[in-house]
């Protein structure tokens, strides 16, 4: 009898000690990862507009064409900074520089410059702009404020409102017309767009959601042996084949999605390793190599949300690598890398918990 209690406490110890991360979201690790966020935000230059121009009152600086979102480099990245402030606040309430955060929070996302914004998006020229990537991670914001528990997120998050509404919708017209799924390594990846979308769909936008869900299965049910070793491309920051199955695994029942697996990632359960290594980087100032960096994080919480949901350690463990690969080597002082890159490891810090 004693042995047998032994040996249940041993197995218990054990399960236990499974299925968990040796990344952890911590203080120290947000007042490291802040500042990238919140020293961009507002900064203008160097700037990637990516417009198209209808005549020559489009030529204008940043802060006039997208005066909540100008800074970061780019659009998206500028959505995505504010995003990274927000959940550090989240996760953090009584983070030392949150005074400091705020008030450009606030001085960004206001009812005119968002309305601005909204402008932007429905222009004639522009009504694709930022699709889908940067829709995904605007709708990504919205929840985020939506979440945080702080007097001044319902504020921001009424401003945001009228442009959420516009590119949720945006996001459900597209569905409609998208026949074929886009499965690149970079922003137009659809799975990606779809998987972020979810998120806040499933929430706040039933119909948006239920397009997903259907869209999903439509473009990837019967995929079949993802050719995971032909991955990374040379300039991808996601990953077609995990981007696939971090949504899938959303909006399927866990034992479909563990049936559709075993013929999507055949092997991945029992040799992850064997197929995923982690990307290298050779230049963190060239912007296109530098996206490796955040193929490295955007593998990361793919691999998290798979390795909790099958209780996998060997995926969990592939996760941490890659994370601690990107990590160690943020903060090369190039301006590539720096004005994004702190987005995707919070996400990835907080993917690290089991509980999200």
């Amino acid at each position: 009898m004693k042995i047998k209690l032994i040996l249940s406490f041993i197995l218990l110890v054990n399960l236990l000690s499974a299925q968990t991360s040796k990344i952890e979201f911590t203080l120290t690790q947000a007042d490291y990862l802040y500042h990238f966020a919140y020293e961009c935000i507002d900064q203008e230059y160097p700037n990637k507009l990516n417009q198209v121009l209808g005549n020559d009152s489009y030529l204008a600086p940043p802060r006039q064409l997208h005066p909540a979102f100008y800074g970061c480099f780019d659009w998206h990245s500028s959505v995505h900074g504010h995003w990274t402030l927000v959940k550090i606040l989240t996760c953090f309430p009584d983070f030392e520089h949150s005074n400091e955060i705020i008030e450009k929070l606030k001085k960004n996302i206001t009812a005119e410059n968002i309305l601005k914004e909204v402008a932007y998006f429905d222009d004639e020229h522009n009504k694709t702009y930022e699709r889908t990537y940067g829709w995904a991670w605007l709708l990504k914001l919205d929840e985020a404020l939506r979440e945080w528990n702080h007097p001044v997120a319902s504020e921001l998050q009424s401003n945001l409102n009228p442009l959420t509404e516009l590119l949720s919708g945006k996001f459900n017209e597209f569905l409609d017309k998208l026949i074929y799924p886009i499965r690149i390594g970079e922003h137009s990846n659809i799975a990606f767009g779809m998987s972020f979308a979810y998120d806040w769909a499933k929430k706040y936008d039933t119909h948006l959601a239920e397009k997903i869900e259907a869209k999903a299965l439509e473009y990837y049910q019967n995929d079949c042996d993802c050719p995971l070793t032909w991955e990374p491309g040379g300039f991808d920051f996601l990953s077609p084949c995990l981007q696939e199955a971090s949504v899938m695994l959303k909006v399927l029942p866990q034992k479909e999605f563990e049936k559709w697996l075993r013929t999507f990632l055949r092997g991945i359960e029992k040799h992850p390793a064997k197929y995923i290594e982690i990307a290298e980087v050779t230049d963190r100032s060239d912007g296109k190599l530098a996206h490796l960096d955040g193929l490295n994080f955007s593998r990361t919480w793919c691999l998290y949300e798979m390795g909790y949901t099958l209780k996998n350690q060997k995926l969990i463990d592939l996760a941490d690598a890659h994370f601690n690969y990107s990590f160690e080597k943020m903060d090369s002082g190039e301006y590539a890398g720096a004005h994004w890159l702190a987005s995707f490891a919070v996400y990835a810090l907080i993917k690290s918990s089991a509980k999200n």
